[in-house]
């Protein structure tokens, strides 16, 4: 009966393709041990999460929601009314979304999108950086808990080192893949308190349709703001 159920939400899905415009997102998902609840498609407008799409599931794992997406950006699977949500970034046409109702927020697969696909490559480089970040933090306590101030100074310096070549990745990343829409976002996520020529040198690189996009706008509003406070 699940088979079934899912190839009929397969078929409306296409019906569906016929009537929607081509910026239309599927959101196809699929929680592993789900048997009843709501779910709800959110983004962020200005600075509220708002729901643009919901379902409620009753006995099956798979799930269909959609939205219109004039440009690429961030989105929320939220289960319920928790805290529980996974974050990817949606583009129009199919992304599927896989996880497990007892690791629902935590770990999820996410399939289709190709901005989310480099996210997920930047991501995985910069817990790496955060690793590091947390092994300097525990030198840096030994080091005050001595009460030694060349081990202190010495971890300074590393700390030092450390935020420029993350930012330095960072930067390279975004002008590396210039365009796509994650560019300005990681510059407007992750950059955000950077020297203002890291966030020109990834607006320079922006191309033309990427400018236009949400965070390509978000990006240069940022950069002329910090600029007229200075």
């Amino acid at each position: 009966m699940k088979k079934i159920g899912f190839l009929l939400l397969v078929v409306m899905a296409v019906v569906a393709c016929s009537k929607e415009n081509e910026n239309t997102m599927y959101v196809k998902a699929s929680v592993k041990g789900l048997k009843k609840g709501t779910f709800y498609l959110q983004k962020q407008v200005d600075s509220m999460i708002v729901s643009v799409d919901s379902i409620s599931v009753d006995g099956r794992e798979d799930f269909l929601m959609t939205d219109e997406v004039m440009s690429p950006e961030m989105y929320y699977l939220t289960l319920g009314n928790s805290s529980k949500r996974i974050s990817f970034f949606g583009e129009k046409d199919t992304v599927y979304i896989s996880s497990q109702l007892d690791l629902f927020g935590l770990k999820a697969k996410v399939k289709g999108s190709a901005n989310q696909e480099l996210l997920d490559n930047f991501s995985e480089i910069q817990q790496k950086f955060n690793n590091q970040k947390l092994d300097l933090m525990k030198e840096e306590f030994e080091a005050r808990k001595a009460n030694s101030q060349d081990s202190i100074e010495m971890v300074a310096k590393k700390l030092k080192s450390w935020e420029r070549k993350k930012y330095l990745y960072s930067t390279n990343f975004a002008v590396k893949n210039a365009n796509f829409e994650v560019a300005p976002y990681i510059a407007l996520t992750d950059l955000f308190d950077a020297n203002i020529g890291l966030l020109d040198t990834i607006n320079n690189s922006l191309t033309p349709s990427i400018k236009e996009s949400k965070y390509g706008k978000q990006l240069d509003v940022y950069i002329k703001k910090i600029k007229d406070v200075e």
